[in-house]
């Protein structure tokens, strides 16, 4: 039998709720959420700071062994670099799998390189593997059936990576006029009997309320499990999905000591564009594990919900949702946050149940004085579209350099940060998807749209205009035939479950 990892204590998993439960970590990455409807959390994390000097010239799959092998302690040895190897391979269409281009004075990582070109792919590559072995070691006799609600790149990303994967199918919901052309294209020409795509009439809040009441539905749970089957999800609610993304940050970091741009022990900042909050959350946690971070900046577009949390303490979900160019970020109720919120009040599972059943039954919470001293690692920022737009333009007739929306966002943020604070520690921009996904918005900015072009006639001027070469998951896309064509309005999501698992 393999030998186990970790140190002598292995790793356990508990709910941010407080319900007592100890879990391992495949136990974790096959329930999604706790039974009590909070979030899991590890027990503790590892410092690494002593051990970074011995990192520095690791390569990618390498270092996500040395990280993920401190939370998944009941993994094997052999287990988990059968699911790195699995993951991280040529799917990507870099050796780096997460490269750092410098841009003026300061650095975009680069997390869009894998099968579906956004920052998703960097954990769910890995997560059906993790999912897949930790099936085979609790001897599961059910069927699990990814349940995902998506703003537009987790669906693809999570279709793609489970996709024909044994003993799992996958059920994904997004907003159908809440996502960009290609994100919809991507995931209704997705192959696999065991997906299904739904378009709901309603927006990005509405899809994951929706799935999480549907977790939290015991007599539907039980139905299902009566059938032979239980529900996980792959959403960053999920450990499967929100651990691999830990490694890029350290990555980065070590990627900067390598190149001299920086010393060992260096702080840096990261600037990240968020919505649901898991993104930043794992940088968070590699803060956690030792990693010399000096501030996150915490980037929002209109939907400025986390900008106004971080400013006041105050969140407040009761305004209009904004439909933006940065799709992704088009998001009101982050539930990440509610890991963060169990971190920053000394793990007070009380404090978060009061704190998030007032989010439930008004709409808003706000923190006490000890829990806002803890923020002092955040910074929150947000752009306007305008201010998006302009800034793809600037930054493209300036260093001829390419931002999606979504970056845009974090790089305007950072301008206002630095503007704001004068803080000139060198920055990480957290870049999380290819400008391709979102080709039309991205031309509008540095040129001009022919209304009268298709969305590939507009990736084709894209190209041409900004002299930048056409991903090859994006540029096959026209080619590929439309598979699922199901909508359905908001409150029939079990319907469309109960479908599609009779099929």
């Amino acid at each position: 039998m393999s030998k186990k990892l970790g140190g002598k204590e292995n790793m356990y998993f508990l709910s941010t709720r407080g319900n007592n439960e100890k879990i391992t970590a495949s136990q974790a990455i096959i329930k999604g959420l706790s039974t009590d409807k909070g979030l899991y959390v590890p027990s503790s994390f590892k410092n690494l700071s002593e051990e970074l000097k011995n990192l520095v010239d690791l390569d990618y799959k390498q270092l996500a062994y040395v990280i993920l092998k401190e939370f998944l302690t009941d993994y094997s040895e052999e287990e988990l670099k059968y699911c790195i190897e699995s993951a991280y391979d040529e799917k990507f269409d870099t050796e780096k799998i997460a490269p750092i281009s410098k841009v003026g004075d300061d650095y975009i990582l680069e997390l869009y390189h894998g099968p579906t070109c956004a920052f998703k792919d960097m954990a769910l590559t890995i997560m059906p593997y993790l999912l897949k072995t930790a099936i085979e070691k609790n001897n599961l006799q059910e069927e699990v059936v990814i349940l995902t609600a998506t703003s537009g790149d987790t669906g693809k990303a999570a279709l793609e990576g489970f996709s024909d994967v044994d003993k799992i199918k996958i059920v994904v919901f997004f907003p159908e006029n809440g996502v960009s052309a290609i994100q919809k294209l991507q995931m209704k020409t997705t192959k696999g009997l065991n997906t299904c795509v739904v378009g709901i009439n309603g927006n990005f809040d509405d899809a994951q309320t929706g799935v999480k009441n549907i977790f939290a539905d015991e007599d539907f749970n039980k139905e299902l499990k009566e059938k032979g089957y239980i529900l996980s999800s792959a959403n960053s609610i999920n450990m499967g999905r929100l651990l691999p993304q830990v490694v890029y940050y350290f990555y980065a970091y070590l990627q900067l000591v390598k190149e001299n741009e920086i010393s060992l022990g260096d702080k840096v900042n990261f600037v990240v564009p968020t919505g649901n909050f898991g993104n930043i959350l794992a940088g968070y946690f590699a803060k956690q594990m030792g990693l010399p971070v000096n501030k996150f900046v915490c980037a929002s577009n209109d939907n400025n919900v986390l900008y106004d949390f971080f400013t006041t303490g105050v969140y407040n979900k009761n305004r209009e949702l904004k439909l933006t160019t940065s799709p992704s970020m088009d998001i009101l109720i982050s539930s990440n946050l509610e890991r963060l919120l169990f971190e920053i009040s000394g793990r007070d599972a009380e404090k978060v149940n009061e704190l998030i059943n007032n989010l439930n039954t008004k709409g808003v919470y706000e923190i006490d004085q000890n829990m806002k001293d803890n923020l002092s690692s955040f910074y929150g920022g947000y752009a306007t579209e305008e201010v998006v737009k302009d800034t793809i333009k600037e930054v493209f007739d300036k260093y001829g350099y390419l931002l999606d929306t979504h970056t845009a966002v974090a790089y305007s943020c950072y301008e206002k940060y630095v503007e704001d604070t004068k803080d000139l520690t060198k920055t990480v921009i957290v870049s999380t998807a290819s400008p391709y996904k979102f080709s039309k918005d991205v031309l509008n900015s540095i040129s001009s749209v022919d209304d009268s072009l298709d969305d590939f006639e507009i990736i084709d001027k894209l190209s041409d205009v900004s002299n930048t070469k056409i991903p090859g998951p994006i540029k096959t896309l026209k080619d590929l035939e439309i598979r699922h064509n199901i909508t359905c309005e908001k409150d029939e999501l079990k319907s469309e479950i109960i479908k599609f698992l009779g099929k």
